[in-house]
C-alpha cells in the first residue's frame, strides 16, 4: 500500500506517492482541474494503479494557523473525495510548501513556464514527505 500527497489548488491539484515503505514521497505529476466528475476519476485512476491506501492532503491554512475560504473549499472536496474513493485523507499543515517549491526551482534554474505544473507537483512532495517524516513512517 502506497500514500498519496496532494497539493489541491483551484487549477492543477499536485500528486505525490510514497514508497511502498512509507519512507520516501516522489512526484507523480498533477491532475489539470476541469470540472469535479473528471478529477475524482484521475484521483481515483491512481489509486487503483498505485494501490493507493491512504491520502494526505495539504491543508492551506492562514499564517496565525486558521482556516480561510480556501481551507474550507479543500475541506469540502477532501470529503467528497472520502465518499467516493472509500480512502480516509488526512489533512496536513501546507503553509509555504508552495513558495518552498517554487524557490527550489527557482534554484534549479527552471524557467518561469516549466514551472507551473512542477510546483504543484513538488508541493505534494513536501506535503506527503513532511507526513511521513512526522508519523515516523508507520
Amino acid at each position: 500500500m502506497r500514500l498519496m500527497g496532494l497539493d489541491i489548488g483551484k487549477v492543477r491539484i499536485g500528486v505525490a506517492l510514497s514508497d511502498i515503505t512509507h519512507t520516501i514521497a516522489q512526484s507523480y505529476g498533477y491532475i489539470k482541474r476541469k470540472c469535479l466528475n473528471d478529477d475524482l476519476t484521475a484521483l481515483k485512476t491512481i489509486i487503483d494503479e498505485k494501490e493507493v491506501g491512504l491520502i494526505v492532503a495539504g491543508l492551506p491554512l492562514n499564517m496565525d494557523g486558521t482556516s480561510g475560504k480556501q481551507a474550507n473549499v479543500v475541506i469540502d472536496f477532501i470529503k467528497i473525495i472520502e465518499e467516493k474513493t472509500g480512502i480516509s485523507v488526512k489533512t496536513y499543515d501546507e503553509r509555504l510548501t508552495s513558495k518552498l517549491a517554487e524557490s527550489v526551482l527557482i534554484e534549479s534554474d527552471i524557467s518561469r513556464k516549466k514551472r507551473k505544473g512542477k510546483i504543484d507537483s513538488l508541493a505534494a512532495v513536501l506535503i506527503l514527505q513532511g507526513y511521513l517524516d512526522s508519523t515516523g513512517n508507520d
